[in-house]
C-alpha cells in the first residue's frame, strides 16, 4: 500500500477514531451504554416489554423481537436539526438507521430464547461526526448484552440468547484512498462510502455501499472490505472489555 499523509486528525488511512464505552449511563433502562467513538457520542438504550407485535400472535410465531429507534438530537449537529415529531413524520434516514439497527442485532439473537417478550433498543445520537449508525449498531451490541445479563441474574431468562457478537464500521475511498472510519468532514469528501455490519465468527449481517457521483473496481471493493474487517476485529476487543469490565462474562 502506498504511503499517504495523515489525516486531518493524525489517524493513519487503517486507523480507528478512539472507541470508548460508559456503561449503565441510564439507569432506568435494562442495559445502557454511552458509546464515544471519536467525536461522535451515541446514547444505546434497552429496554424489555412483555409482550411480541400483534403480527407475531396472529401468525403464531414463536419466541420474542428485537425492533430499534434512532434519532439524532437537535444539538448533536452543528446546525439545528428539528425533531422528527415537529415534522410530523420521521424522516426516510432514520427510519433506514433503526431498520438496519434492529436487523443488525437479530441477527446475533437466538429471538426463541428470549421468549414472548420484545427487545426495545432506542440510539439517540447527541453528538455527530460521522459514523452514527456505526456507532449505534456498534453500542447497541454492548446495551443489550447488560441487558440480557440482568434478565438471566433476575431469573427471567434460562439461556442467555445471545449468538453471537456484532460490530460495525464505515470505509471509503477519500481522495483516492481507502480509508477506515470515516469523520464528518471525510465522508463529505468521500469518493465511495461503504458500511459494514459483521458478526464476531466473520459472517457479514450488511453491507451498504455506494459511489458518490463516483465508481469503484474491484481491487477498492476487496480492500474496503479487508480493511473493514480488521477494524471489526478491534471493535469487537473493545466491546468485550468493556462488557469484562461491567462484569460480563457469558
Amino acid at each position: 500500500m502506498l504511503n499517504f499523509p495523515p489525516r486531518a486528525d493524525g489517524r493513519s488511512a487503517e486507523q480507528l477514531r478512539p472507541v470508548r464505552f460508559q456503561n449503565h449511563i441510564a439507569p432506568n433502562a435494562t442495559g445502557s451504554t454511552l458509546i464515544e467513538w471519536g467525536n461522535t457520542r451515541v446514547i444505546c438504550g434497552v429496554t424489555i416489554e412483555e409482550t411480541v407485535p400483534r403480527w407475531m400472535k396472529e401468525q403464531q410465531v414463536v419466541g420474542g423481537w428485537i425492533t430499534a429507534e434512532y434519532s439524532m438530537l437537535p444539538y448533536s449537529t452543528l446546525q439545528r436539526k428539528p425533531r422528527d415529531i415537529s415534522k410530523g413524520k420521521l424522516d426516510g434516514r432514520s427510519s433506514e438507521i433503526q431498520r438496519l439497527i434492529g436487523r443488525s442485532l437479530r441477527a446475533a439473537v437466538n429471538l426463541q430464547k428470549v421468549g414472548a417478550r420484545t427487545i426495545c433498543l432506542d440510539c439517540d445520537v447527541l453528538q455527530a461526526d460521522g459514523g452514527t449508525r456505526t456507532a449505534a449498531i456498534t453500542g447497541s451490541y454492548v446495551a443489550l448484552s447488560l441487558a440480557i445479563e440482568k434478565l438471566i441474574k433476575e431469573g427471567k431468562l434460562q439461556n442467555n440468547p445471545m449468538s453471537n457478537s456484532v460490530a460495525a464500521v464505515s470505509v471509503g475511498v477519500v481522495n483516492g484512498q481507502v480509508m477506515a472510519d470515516l469523520c464528518y468532514t471525510e465522508d463529505v469528501e468521500a469518493a465511495v462510502d461503504m458500511n459494514l455490519v459483521m458478526t464476531g465468527s466473520g459472517q457479514f449481517i450488511e453491507l451498504q455501499g455506494s459511489g458518490e457521483e463516483a465508481t469503484f473496481n474491484e481491487q477498492e471493493l476487496a480492500e474496503m472490505l479487508r480493511l473493514g474487517g480488521q477494524c471489526i476485529r478491534e471493535l469487537l476487543q473493545i466491546q468485550q472489555s468493556a462488557l469484562v469490565s461491567a462484569g460480563v462474562t457469558r
